[in-house]
Formats: C-alpha cells, sequence, structure tokens
C-alpha cells in the first residue's frame, strides 16, 4: 500500500478530529468547543489512582501570560485532564501552573520533580515548589531526569534525596515516589535498587523499535507494578539541522507535523501498556496531542510492522546501549 495512503487510513479523520469537539463554547478557549466525553483514564500502577490518557506538562505554560495559562489548565480540565506535571527546570512555568491550578487542585493529580540529587538540596526545591503550586502535597514528587547511573546511587545514598522524598511521604507532604529517565541503565538501576511508584520515561516508536531504548525498562516496571508515564510521543528524531529550531523553542527534538504520521505516533505510545503520555511542551503540539487522545485506537499487528519501516529510516533519539 502506498505510504501516504496507508496512513491515511489508518489516521482517517484525524486532520479533522476536531469535529467530534461540540457543546457548549468554552469562551477564549484554545479549542474552541469542549467534548463530547471527557478522556477515557487509565489505573496508574498499584497506587489505586486513574490518570487521563495524557497530562498537561508545564513547559506548555512556561513563559506564557498568566490569562494564557489560565486558558490552558481551565480547558485541560474541560476536556478531563486530571495528570498535571511540573517541575523547577521549566523556567516560569510553577509560577504560571499554580494560581491556573488552584480553583482545581483537589481534583486532580500533581506531580512534580527535582534535579537535586542530595537531600538539603532535595528539600529546598520540594519546599519551594509546594509554595509556588500553592498546595500542601504533591501527589507524585520524583527524581528528574536521571542520566547517568551515578546520580541514582547518589540519590539513594545517606544524605541523599530520597531521605526527604521518604521523609516528606510520612509527613503528607508526597503521596506517591518516583523517578524520570532519559537512560535505560539509569531507569533500570533506580527499580532494582528502590521500591518507586512510577517510572516517566521516552516511550516512542524510533527509539522502542530501532533503538531498542525502552522495551526493557517497560518490562521490569510491569513485573514491579509500577505505573508507567510516557514522554516523546509526537518526537520524530534529533533535528536534521539546528536552524530549523526557532519555529520550535520549546522542542529540543524534531517533532512529527505531519498529521497522520502524528496520529500513528501517538497510537503506538498510547498502546505500549502506560498509563498517560506527557505531549510537548509546544501547545501547538498540546493541543494536537490533545486531539488525536480522544481518537485513540489500539495498534494491530500489521500497523507494528509498517511503523518499523518507517522507524528503519529515522534516527532514534535515545538507544540501548547508547551509542558513542
Amino acid at each position: 500500500m502506498e505510504r501516504r495512503k496507508f496512513f491515511k487510513a489508518i489516521s482517517a479523520g484525524v486532520i479533522g478530529a476536531v469535529g467530534i469537539l461540540h457543546g457548549r463554547t468554552a469562551g477564549k478557549g484554545l479549542w474552541g468547543l469542549l467534548p463530547e466525553k471527557p478522556l477515557s483514564r487509565r489505573p496508574l500502577g498499584r497506587t489505586g489512582e486513574k490518570l487521563s490518557l495524557i497530562g498537561l506538562g508545564g513547559v506548555v505554560l512556561a513563559d506564557e501570560p498568566q490569562e494564557t495559562a489560565d486558558e490552558l489548565v481551565r480547558e485541560a480540565i474541560d476536556h478531563g485532564i486530571n495528570y498535571f506535571d511540573v517541575a523547577p527546570s521549566y523556567g516560569n512555568a510553577e509560577d504560571r501552573m499554580g494560581p491556573a491550578l488552584a480553583p482545581f487542585r483537589k481534583d486532580v493529580f500533581l506531580a512534580c520533580k527535582t534535579m537535586k540529587r542530595d537531600k538539603q538540596g532535595a528539600t529546598d526545591e520540594l519546599h519551594q515548589s509546594l509554595q509556588k503550586l500553592r498546595t500542601d502535597h504533591f501527589d507524585l514528587y520524583q527524581l528528574h531526569a536521571l542520566s547517568q547511573t551515578s546520580e541514582v546511587e547518589q540519590a539513594l545514598s545517606p544524605s541523599g534525596a530520597m531521605e526527604i522524598f521518604v521523609q516528606a511521604k510520612k509527613e503528607g507532604k508526597i503521596r506517591f515516589l518516583g523517578f524520570s529517565a532519559h537512560s535505560a541503565e539509569a531507569a533500570l538501576l533506580a527499580m532494582k535498587q528502590f521500591d518507586f511508584d512510577t517510572v516517566l520515561f521516552p516511550i516512542n516508536f524510533v527509539c522502542f523499535l530501532k533503538g531498542d531504548f525502552g522495551p526493557q525498562v517497560v518490562a521490569l516496571a510491569k513485573e514491579k507494578k509500577m505505573g508507567i508515564l510516557a514522554l516523546k510521543a509526537l518526537a520524530r528524531q534529533p533535528w536534521p539541522d539546528e536552524t530549523q529550531r526557532k519555529d520550535w523553542p520549546k522542542c529540543w527534538y524534531q517533532p512529527i507535523l505531519d498529521p497522520e504520521e502524528a496520529a500513528f505516533s501517538f497510537r503506538f505510545t498510547l498502546s505500549q501498556p502506560i498509563t498517560a503520555a506527557v505531549p510537548p511542551g509546544d501547545k501547538r503540539l498540546f493541543r494536537k496531542a490533545l486531539e488525536l487522545a480522544h481518537r485513540f485506537e489500539p495498534l494491530g499487528s500489521e500497523d507494528e510492522a509498517r511503523l518499523r519501516e518507517l522507524a528503519a529510516k529515522l534516527n532514534p533519539l535515545f538507544t540501548h546501549p547508547p551509542k558513542g
């Protein structure tokens, strides 16, 4: 089957996905009309929580006027999103999300992170984030962006960040403990060394199928009954030309812009045993992810074979083992 016709068949109607949205007009909302049904939800591992198929990542709010941040959060809520994720490293995202999320805080699952690996640094950042997010607790607190096994070892050592994680959980400031990683080696070590509740990790068809990056992490997380949260669902490959980034300042990788390929890539991620995906930080891509999540259908075996053909032509953002 001709490639473009194939993608058109498997994502029929995606370009016009907004046609599923109707109901009352959402004022100045970015999406215009409200959905007929809210996004479906999946269990988050053994936590007893259920999260919407996609979450709102704080990068989407960074550097936006507060009014725009308020609209984004309000309309995400209207579409059934109950999972919000943010971190101090996302510029002024915490400052924007705090006021925007305040009216809805009791009804959502709020996740935050720290890149600090020592106890004192993580303590200071936790308290600062609680203040900025205008909350007395986080539903999920995570070691952010583990890239080396040495970071795992430091965080889990005496006077490491995990000491304050465990202490804060006992004090009711944190409900569940997790981590995010861009290294399969670091992720595997973290899961073997500590009983985390969740893992936030790139689950991307090019990395998964060509780079063998992800299957081993998913397998161990499933074995441990952890909640699996996905990144990079709309990532294509590294930028072939860095000058192309000027129109996508919040994307360090080349996003998938072709609507048909985007639909296929997103279906791949949501067809894995994950709870939810956090879309890219650009609000245009977040909007596309929202449309695709409303129309999600699992991949079939023939679909995955076609995806392998496409993945073979692209360069994965991550591989296992790492290249170089």
